[in-house]
């Protein structure tokens, strides 16, 4: 079973700086190239701040160390204004992700003919 993150809220996905600073210490690659939005101001970079609350937006919803982060801190991995949330798709299932007003939900890519 494949494990996909996806944002349930009508905000854009994002992750929390704590789940951020978590993702770099388990060495997942795209937040190791992500700039640390919180370098300068690591006390500033609580739930409540959403300049420092915007991470991890190139990381594959897919990677396993992401699923892993989410699961573990639960509603503190969410980044400003996201909920995020840990959907399971079976390996052999072709997915997408898909969005309505924000509100993401994982689909079977189907063939479309026009």
């Amino acid at each position: 079973m494949q494990k996909i993150v996806i944002n349930k809220s009508f905000d854009q996905f994002s992750l929390s700086h704590k789940a951020f600073l978590r993702l770099r210490a388990l060495g997942q690659q795209e937040a190791l190239q992500e700039a640390d939005p919180g370098v300068y101001w690591p006390m500033a970079a609580s739930p409540r701040e959403p300049r420092l609350n915007q991470c991890g937006k190139l990381i594959p919803r897919d990677d396993q160390k992401l699923a892993q982060v989410v699961e573990e801190l639960g509603a503190e991995a969410n980044g400003h204004g996201a909920e995020l949330r840990v959907v399971g798709v079976p390996d052999d299932v072709k997915w997408r992700i898909s969005a309505n007003g924000g509100v993401e939900h994982v689909s079977e890519v189907h063939r479309i003919w026009d």
